[in-house]
């Protein structure tokens, strides 16, 4: 039978969460350099769980210490590896290099600086609310959903807990913190999932800041 919940987090939760990192992402590390997609995994985890490092290299070292047999494979008990472009001879070594390289980091201290996300995943992985707002108001869908952009956010402040409209708030002004320039903004909003064009005559960013005004502002207040 598959695992279930527990069991699968227990033995592969931060393992998963590597091979995560690795969405769209070439599996290019070498001994010597880890790959862009798990500088990003690195990065975001050391500034905000970096107890889960050590977690992630056991686990990854005991997959590849301990493949799923044959028994297992006819159960669906085990974590099927994604994917991510390499043979499945060339899989067991690239999960003891990955192991290295977060192994290294953790008994040396060397940290990816602070930087904007790089990877789609590191996008979703640092402001995940705001993914969930505009992947979930703003897809393609949005127009024939809504009358407008303005309608959207006020269906998603009146759908969704006041704490979580909070963290979005407090996610806008971080990413408008970054002050990239307007093409990363809008490269930005796409990674995290917006199909549509912010509506004129805002920018990205522009549009963005409004939409972080509008949530702070008490929805009485905002009526006026």
């Amino acid at each position: 039978m598959p695992l279930s919940p527990l069991e699968h987090d227990r033995h592969y939760g931060e393992l998963d969460q590597v091979m995560r990192a690795y969405l769209g992402q070439p599996a290019d590390d070498t001994p010597d350099k880890p790959s862009q997609a798990l500088t990003a995994y690195l990065r975001h985890t050391w500034h905000t769980r970096p107890w889960a490092l050590a977690i992630a290299e056991r686990q990854l070292r005991d997959y590849a210490d301990n493949p799923p047999g044959r028994l297992r494979l006819r159960l669906g008990e085990f974590y099927a590896i994604p994917d991510v472009g390499l043979s499945e001879a060339d899989i067991q070594q690239w999960l003891y290099c990955l192991a290295d390289h977060i192994k290294h980091s953790i008994e040396t201290g060397e940290v990816p600086p602070p930087t904007s996300p790089d990877t789609q995943w590191e996008w979703h992985a640092r402001f995940p609310e705001l993914g969930q707002f505009l992947g979930g108001w703003f897809s393609q869908d949005m127009p024939d959903e809504f009358d407008d952009h303005d309608a959207a956010v006020d269906d998603y402040r009146g759908s969704t807990n006041p704490q979580l409209v909070a963290r979005l708030v407090g996610e806008l002004h971080e990413l408008l913190a970054l002050d990239l320039d307007e093409s990363d903004y809008a490269l930005a909003v796409a990674e995290l999932g917006m199909e549509v064009d912010p509506p004129a005559p805002y920018s990205p960013s522009g549009w963005l800041a409004r939409v972080a005004e509008q949530l702070a502002t008490p929805p009485t207040q905002a009526k006026i």
